[in-house]
C-alpha cells in the first residue's frame, strides 16, 4: 500500500510541475503547437506511424513552424527557409550545441566534432579537421587515392563483362569504393582486395561487419532523454546494448592506430637518415591522416590523445561512408529511370573528356550538370528527413516566436526540398534548377549538408567522391534498367529508413571507351 501511495505522490508531483512549467512558457509566444498531454507531451500523435510523416502532417496542418514536446523536452522543427535562416545566423552560436542525449553520453570520451556541442573543444577540432582533413590542398594531395580506387571499380567491372549487358549490383560496389578511400585516406591497407571487389559474395562478411561497425541499423535512444525521472532504466537497458557496440568499435579503431604506430616507428629512423629534402616533401604530401595526427601528438601529447584520434576515425567511417554511399545508389536509380537525363550527363562529359582517358578531379570545373545531378539527388532523395539536431543554449526568438532555452532543434529537410512552394513540380527530378547559383536568401532552401558552424565539413570529399564514380560509371558504361523494370524512388518509409532493394543495373563497356578499359 505505501508503495502505491508513493507512485501516486511522485505522479502528482510531475503532474504539477509539467503543468507549472507549461503555464509559465504559455507567458511567452510560443510557435504553434497542438494539444499536449501530461508527461508525455506530443509523444501521443506521433505512434503508428513513422515520425518524419507523422511530423510532415503536423507541419501541413500547423505551419513550418512547429512546437512540440517529446516527453520533458521542448522541441523546435523547422520547415521555413526564413526560419532556417534565422537559426543560423543571428542565432548560429546559440544553437551550435547538441543536445544532452544517451547516445552522446557513450561516444563523449571520443569528443567527435560531429557530436560535441559547441566550446573550445569542439573550436579546436574543428580546426583540425577543417585544415588536416577537408581542406582544398588535403582534398587535392588525396585526389590519386580516389582515382586508383575508382579505376579499380572500372577495371573489374570490365573483367566481368562478357559479350553481352550484365547485371550488376551497384550498392554493395559504392559502400566497399567508400570503405576503401577510408582506409588508404587514413592510411591502413584496403578492406576490399580487387579479388573482392570482384565478388561480391566473398566480400559480404566483411562488409556486414564494418557496417555492424560503423553503420548500425537503428539509433537507440534511452528512456532519460525524454523522461529524465527514468534515467535509472537506461542502465539496465539500452545503455548496456550501446556499450557492447561501442566497445567492438573502440577496439577496431584502437588496432588501426596502433598497427599504424608499430609501422611508423619503424619506418621513421630510416627516414630521418636516408632522405634528401626533395624527399621529405614528397613523403610529407603522401602522409596518411593518423601520420597526421600522431605528428600533432608528438607535440601536443595532452591534447591528440588515442581518443581524440578515434573520434576523427568514427566521425569519417560513421557520416560519410552511408550518405555517399546511399546518395550514389539514389543518383543512379534515377538516372536509370530518366534515361535523356542519363545521355545528357553522357554527352557533356565526352565533349570535355573525350575518348582517350578516363575523367579526374581537374574535370569537374567542366562538368557542372553531372554536380548538378547530384544536387538534385540530394534534394529529391534526402538521406535522413532531419539535419542532427541542435539546443538552444539561452532563450530566444525565430519567426517572431519566443524558444526557449533548452530546446531541441529539428530542421525537417525532407519537408523542405519537397515543398511545391519552394521547388515546382518537387518530385519530378529535375538537374537543370539547380543551373542557377542560390542567391543570398535562398541559401536555406537547399541544406543537405547542414548550414552555420555546424555545418558538415566534408562536403568537399563527399562531392568529390560520388561525382569521380558516378561520372567515370557513365563516361565508360551504356547503362540500362533490369528488365525494364523502373527503380523505385518514391518517398515514404521503405527509402527513408533504408529498407530498399538494394540497386541492380545492366551494363556493358561503350565501344568508344574499349581500349581505355581493356589498359586500366
Amino acid at each position: 500500500m505505501e508503495i502505491q501511495y508513493l507512485v501516486a505522490s511522485i505522479l502528482v508531483a510531475l503532474f504539477i510541475t509539467y503543468t507549472l512549467l507549461r503555464k509559465k512558457h504559455h507567458q511567452k509566444k510560443l510557435p504553434p503547437s497542438p494539444q499536449s498531454l501530461p508527461i508525455i507531451g506530443h509523444f501521443h500523435l506521433l505512434v503508428n506511424k513513422p515520425i518524419h510523416i507523422a511530423i510532415g502532417n503536423l507541419l501541413q496542418k500547423y505551419g513550418p513552424i512547429l512546437f512540440l514536446r517529446f516527453g520533458f523536452r521542448p522541441v523546435l522543427i523547422l520547415s521555413s527557409p526564413t526560419a532556417i535562416k534565422e537559426c543560423f545566423t543571428k542565432n548560429d552560436i546559440i544553437f551550435a550545441n547538441r543536445p544532452s542525449m544517451l547516445l552522446g553520453k557513450i561516444v563523449d570520451k571520443y569528443e567527435a566534432v560531429a557530436m560535441i556541442s559547441y566550446g573550445d573543444t569542439w573550436r579546436n577540432l574543428r580546426r583540425l579537421t577543417t585544415t588536416e582533413i577537408f581542406s582544398t590542398i588535403r582534398l587535392d594531395m588525396s585526389s590519386n587515392i580516389r582515382k586508383e580506387e575508382v579505376s579499380s571499380v572500372i577495371r573489374q567491372m570490365y573483367k566481368g563483362y562478357d559479350g553481352e549487358f550484365k547485371q550488376v549490383e551497384l550498392k554493395s560496389i559504392f559502400c566497399k569504393l567508400a570503405f576503401n578511400i577510408n582506409a588508404k585516406v587514413f592510411g591502413t591497407k584496403p578492406f576490399f582486395g580487387e579479388e573482392e571487389m570482384a565478388d561480391h559474395k566473398k566480400a559480404k562478411d566483411k562488409l556486414d561487419e564494418l557496417k555492424s561497425l560503423f553503420l548500425p541499423n537503428e539509433i537507440l535512444f534511452g528512456a532519460g532523454d525524454f523522461f529524465p525521472f527514468l534515467k535509472w532504466l537506461d542502465h539496465w537497458t539500452v545503455e548496456k546494448i550501446m556499450l557492447k557496440f561501442h566497445h567492438k568499435r573502440d577496439k577496431f579503431m584502437q588496432d588501426m592506430i596502433d598497427d599504424h604506430r608499430s609501422t611508423r616507428a619503424a619506418s621513421s629512423s630510416f627516414s630521418r637518415s636516408n632522405t634528401n629534402e626533395d624527399m621529405k616533401e614528397e613523403m610529407e604530401k603522401k602522409r596518411s591522416l593518423i601520420d597526421v595526427l600522431l605528428s600533432l601528438k608528438e607535440t601536443e601529447a595532452e591534447y591528440y590523445t588515442d581518443d581524440i584520434i578515434k573520434g576523427v576515425i568514427l566521425v569519417m567511417f560513421a557520416t560519410g561512408i552511408e550518405t555517399s554511399t546511399t546518395t550514389m545508389e539514389w543518383a543512379m536509380s534515377l538516372l536509370l529511370n530518366h534515361p535523356e537525363v542519363l545521355k545528357k550527363a553522357r554527352n557533356e562529359i565526352d565533349f570535355n573528356v573525350g575518348h582517350d582517358r578516363l575523367l579526374n578531379e581537374s574535370d569537374f570545373i567542366n562538368l557542372p550538370y553531372l554536380h548538378n545531378i547530384i544536387n538534385e539527388t540530394l534534394r529529391m532523395c534526402t538521406l535522413q528527413p532531419f539535419l542532427a539536431p541542435h539546443e538552444s543554449s539561452e532563450d530566444c526568438t525565430i519567426g517572431g516566436y519566443h524558444i526557449p532555452k533548452g530546446t531541441m532543434l529539428l530542421i525537417n529537410q525532407l519537408a523542405l526540398h519537397n515543398d511545391p512552394k519552394i521547388w515546382p513540380e518537387p518530385t519530378m527530378f529535375k538537374p537543370e534548377r539547380f543551373q542557377k547559383e542560390f542567391g543570398e536568401n535562398e541559401g536555406t532552401k537547399w541544406i543537405p549538408f547542414g548550414q552555420g558552424r555546424r555545418a558538415c565539413p566534408g562536403e568537399g570529399l563527399g562531392m568529390r567522391i560520388m561525382a569521380l564514380m558516378l561520372g567515370s560509371l557513365i563516361q565508360c558504361y551504356d547503362l540500362d534498367l533490369v528488365e525494364g523494370e523502373m527503380v523505385d524512388v518514391s518517398i515514404g518509409e521503405r527509402r527513408i529508413m533504408g529498407k530498399a532493394k538494394p540497386l541492380e543495373a545492366m551494363y556493358r563497356p561503350r565501344k568508344p571507351l574499349v581500349d581505355v578499359l581493356s589498359e586500366i
